[in-house]
């Protein structure tokens, strides 16, 4: 007998994988960091800071830009089992270096995470060959790589790049959904891009974007993990397809 449908608390809707909601799933956010104390984040597992001059804490991993913390917390809603680890890569605003940004992915599949949220990525694509050896080893280790394609009209990487579950934004769907496209670069996924929402701020004056949208997404593939035996992005991409079918097919009744 299944579970009832789990249902956001914003009233988006039921979510897929019903009888999933990310236990045993770990997952990092490389990010801003996090704050422990938000309302919206329930537990955070551990965590490191990249980036950092050889004086400072790199266990301090608290988040002083707010971003990564509305991040974790829209993942979280969606898949609340799952462990969360934080990798704080922007300190003092959203940018950094392509060393730090590669860094803080080899430090997630060194520290084995099956999924690693990054929700921003580099627009050079000098850098995506500096990917591709990383991307290897992360399906090595069946760690996905959850990232957004692209940005304000522009590729991005490594989320654009094979091997990745590249993520856009859809803004006519709600947070409980996602939309799977075919492209000659293989399967897109797409998710809203707002976030979690704030008791008495309107949703338009809150933050969202492709930052967002990636965090659905790895919300959603946290739940559709919890359910493989295997964990690879073809068995979830498999997963995702056969679930979106599902739905589908449930609408139309």
């Amino acid at each position: 007998m299944s579970a009832s449908p789990q249902l956001l608390p914003d009233g988006d809707g039921p979510l897929p994988f019903p009888d999933s909601s990310g236990q045993g799933i770990r997952v990092a956010v490389i990010d801003s960091g996090v704050n422990h104390n938000h309302p919206h984040i329930s537990s955070v597992a551990g965590g490191i800071a990249i980036g950092l001059d050889s004086a400072a804490d790199a266990s301090s991993y608290v988040d002083v830009l707010g971003h990564g913390t509305a991040v974790m917390a829209a993942i979280q809603e969606i898949a609340p089992a799952a462990q969360y680890f934080a990798v704080k890569l922007f300190h003092n605003s959203l940018r950094t270096s392509a060393d730090h940004l590669l860094e803080a992915v080899e430090w997630a599949i060194d520290n084995r995470m099956d999924l690693i949220n990054l929700s921003l990525g580099t627009r050079n694509p000098d850098h995506a060959p500096r990917f591709a050896p990383l991307i290897e080893r992360a399906a090595a280790r069946r760690t996905i790589l959850v990232s957004a394609l692209e940005a304000e009209g522009q590729r991005c990487f490594p989320g654009s790049l094979p091997g990745v579950a590249g993520v856009g934004v859809d803004w006519e769907i709600g947070r409980d959904s996602y939309r799977i496209k075919s492209s000659s670069g293989g399967l897109q996924f797409f998710a809203s891009g707002y976030p979690r929402s704030l008791p008495g701020v309107p949703r338009k004056r809150n933050l969202s974007g492709i930052s967002f949208a990636v965090a659905n997404m790895t919300g959603l593939i946290a739940r559709a993990c919890e359910g493989l035996e295997e964990r690879s992005l073809g068995t979830l991409r498999g997963a995702l397809i056969t679930e979106s079918a599902r739905l589908n097919s449930q609408a139309a009744r």
